[in-house]
């Protein structure tokens, strides 16, 4: 019988582009920000990632049916 060996190198990552960003919830690049209500971070570098327990937030809401709209969210904000 023969047998293999896979070395996995997995570096550990919170903050992820668009497109990894879009990948790890399941959508396309181009549907993401029509979807999404997670707002990138701006780096100092200027780049713009999102922030992987962001995105665990939105989607755990998504789970529960706890999505508000847009005019609940600008309710609370006053």
């Amino acid at each position: 019988m023969a047998t293999a060996t896979l070395n996995l190198k997995v570096s550990p990552r919170r903050m992820l582009s668009l497109k990894e960003a879009a990948e790890y919830c399941g959508l396309t690049a181009k549907r993401f920000p029509a979807e999404c209500r997670v707002l990138p971070v701006a780096m100092p570098s200027g780049i713009r990632l999102y922030d992987m327990r962001d995105l665990d937030g939105w989607l755990d809401a998504l789970k529960d049916g706890g999505v508000d709209s847009d005019d609940e969210i600008l309710g609370k904000l006053g």
